[in-house]
């Protein structure tokens, strides 16, 4: 058994990016325009390991000439536009929830003192959506059966003095993600807001949107105010088919109802899968979605659907399409949908004409037109001008905000049925938040490799990142990692991570090798299917040839300091390579970070009893041929993959006497959240190869 060398550190430096140097970085969110476009907010979280604690603050950004101003949060909160130079902040302190209003001024940028406006009854509002027009403010909060914000906080009280810690469950649903279900559930809430004698009022009166249809929006455990949009008498919403088992089914219907809670309809056909963004266009006629073919599945492809309000038509335009987009949003014409949407390993900006309404339901195909090349794009928003803005990340570079010019004309091309010139847009970055950060790191931008893999018709991709001083022709020096991917259905992307992120493995003196198999997005529908009830099959085949690939043609990788990690799916696969030697993959030393031991337990023990692993394919039957020395991470409050797998791991190898080391997070849950924990994983993670490959 290899020792731990007494001495080991992290790698450290000018031109390293390492954990600590990662995690202090500011990570900023998508701009958010206000409506004239000419200035944007950008939310800015950065860890401090001085105090141990995240800041908070708010860059306005001038659009005209990328102006910044920063406006420290020490509460935090949430941030939005209610007018062209008046943002609303809401911050939760000392059991109150208030709404606060800031207003800009641009000559010089600067902001005045925040200005109380009142306070809501309630301390979980969230996702806010401001209309103008109606002067009403929407957001989300959770409420008792009742359906009732005033009566929540009495509610709350008596349910912690109930004088026991019991739940009690007549049904599946007992929990989520990392929460036990409890008596309350998310609503759509409105509330009015408007100025009055130059003063902001809020009002008092709440209408709970959804109050007694059964309904909860936004949908947990992820879903936002992306979940939901308003219009100036309308809210058009997703939420789980209040006539299905939550954790057996992934249907979500789409919903239009007044923002008081009249007239309810739902715009789907009932027998679909999950929806996801759904939107108003800017012409108020329509609404568009996105929208998954079959319940149970959570990354089948999604396609765009129109549903014509006035003409009750509903039609897909994306039919034929063999890309899953992620979000979209109506252009400012509405005669465009816009949709983010991964192509090859990256997240691109793609558009769509909005062809004529039908005369009845129908699914079709609107050709698509790449706006974006490379890079992973999010928080996609038009301004006036034939412009949007978004932010963009990379492998070697953190959320920017970027502005795309010259999109009125893509229009004109688009709706004219060509393809829109992609030349005539000009893409301009306006922030360097990172800038200070990396300067002088040496990132390695990630190279794309493809390979002949399982896939027929179709070669398999890869990223190679190699790290700072490597050298072509210097055989046999550098340790490599191969990192494995989660979902399973995700992808490795051109995107920045601060969870995995391939620079800082790099930084710490291996090649890195990130490849994405059969299941992995962005390479068409029939190859991320390839993946069901096929776990240990053709991924696990189509990796050990990508890894065989990879050490063909870097001779210099040393081959005998070799190693694996991965998490979620990636952690099952390390269990998998673990118990199957003769696959020939050579690998010193494996992280497995929650990953699956039994999938027999993990389909009756995981929160989502649709999502079934290939119990044929189950790491624990092949515990008596492990030997490869390995380290377990686990969340205690994953739910996902509980934590019973990550033990069972654990013990199955010590008691075969394998080199082994359990790292547990009790207050963690999928992933790891909190700045100082992450920085202890990925010591721990180095440390384990260090000890056995010497980096």
């Amino acid at each position: 058994m290899a020792t731990t060398k007494p001495d080991f550190t992290l790698t450290e430096g000018a031109i390293a990016l390492s954990p600590q140097d990662m995690l202090a970085l500011p990570r900023p969110g998508a701009p958010l325009p206000n409506d004239v476009g000419d200035l944007a907010i950008v939310p800015i979280s950065t860890y401090s390991f001085q105090d141990r604690k995240s800041h908070k603050s708010l860059s306005i950004l001038a659009l005209n000439d990328g102006r910044t101003y920063d406006i420290p949060l020490p509460d935090g909160g949430d941030a939005f536009w209610l007018d062209s130079r008046t943002i609303a902040h809401v911050v939760t302190k000392d059991d109150t929830q208030s709404l606060y209003t800031i207003t800009i001024t641009t000559s010089p940028l600067s902001s005045d003192p925040f200005s109380l406006v009142g306070s809501f009854p309630i301390t979980t509002a969230s996702a806010f959506r401001y209309s103008p027009s109606a002067q009403r403010l929407v957001f989300s909060a959770y409420v008792y059966p009742d359906g009732l914000v005033e009566t929540v906080k009495e509610q709350d009280t008596a349910y912690e003095n109930r004088g026991n810690s019991a739940l009690v469950y007549d049904e599946t649903f007992v929990r989520q993600w990392d929460k036990w279900v409890g008596p309350k559930s998310k609503a759509l809430i409105s509330v009015s807001l408007a100025k009055s004698g130059g003063k902001w009022v809020l009002g008092e009166t709440y209408a709970n949107a959804l109050k007694g249809t059964g309904l909860s929006s936004p949908v947990e455990p992820f879903g936002e105010a992306d979940d939901y949009d308003v219009s100036q008498t309308h809210i058009i919403f997703t939420a789980k088919d209040p006539q299905l088992p939550k954790a057996m089914h992934t249907r979500q219907n789409i919903y239009h109802v007044t923002h008081d809670g009249k007239d309810l309809r739902q715009l789907t056909s009932g027998v679909q899968g999950a929806t996801h963004s759904p939107v108003f266009s800017p012409s108020g006629d329509k609404v568009a979605w996105l929208e998954l073919a079959l319940d149970g599945h959570e990354s089948g492809c999604a396609k765009v659907v129109v549903y014509d309000l006035k003409k009750d038509v509903r039609f897909t335009i994306t039919e034929d399409w063999d890309r899953s987009p992620d979000s979209i949003i109506f252009s400012p014409s509405s005669a465009l949908i816009y949709a983010t949407v991964g192509d090859h390993a990256r997240i691109k900006l793609f558009a769509l004409a909005v062809p004529p309404t039908p005369a009845s339901n129908t699914a079709q195909t609107t050709q698509p037109a790449a706006l974006t090349s490379s890079g992973s794009i999010s928080g996609f928003q038009p301004i006036p001008g034939g412009k949007a803005i978004f932010a963009l990340s990379s492998l070697t570079s953190p959320n920017e905000v970027y502005e795309l010019s010259g999109l009125d004309a893509a229009e004109r091309y688009l709706l004219a049925g060509k393809q829109a010139d992609v030349k005539g847009t000009t893409l301009t970055r306006f922030t360097s938040f990172s800038a200070a950060g990396l300067q002088g790191k040496d990132l390695a931008p990630g190279k794309d490799f493809w390979f002949k893999g399982t896939a027929e018709g179709q070669d398999t991709h890869g990223y190679v990142i190699t790290p700072p001083g490597f050298e072509r022709g210097v055989n046999g020096k550098w340790p490599a990692v191969m990192l494995i991917h989660g979902g399973p259905e995700w992808a490795w992307y051109d995107q920045w991570s601060t969870d995995w992120n391939p620079n800082v493995f790099a930084s710490q003196g291996y090649v890195v090798v990130a490849i994405n198999p059969t299941g992995s997005t962005s390479f068409g529908q029939d190859f991320t299917d390839g993946i069901n009830q096929n776990w240990g099959g053709r991924p696990i085949q189509d990796l050990l040839m990508g890894w065989k690939y990879i050490l063909q043609n870097y001779p210099e990788i040393d081959q005998s300091r070799t190693v694996a990690a991965g998490a979620s799916y990636g952690g099952y696969a390390i269990n998998w390579i673990q118990g199957n030697p003769e696959l020939g993959f050579g690998f010193k030393a494996l992280v497995c970070h929650d990953g699956i031991f039994d999938t027999t337990y993990t389909g009756y023990a995981t929160d989502e009893l649709f999502f079934v692993p290939s119990r044929k394919y189950s790491p624990a039957y092949t515990v008596s041929k492990w030997s490869t020395p390995q380290l377990t991470i686990h969340g205690s409050k994953d739910y996902r993959l509980p934590e019973g797998d990550g033990i069972a791991v654990f013990h199955a190898l010590q008691q075969l006497g394998v080199p082994s080391r359990l790292l547990i997070f009790p207050d963690e849950n999928h992933g790891v959240l909190n700045a100082a924990n992450s920085l202890k994983w990925h010591h721990e993670v180095f440390r384990w190869f260090d000890q056995f490959v010497g980096a």
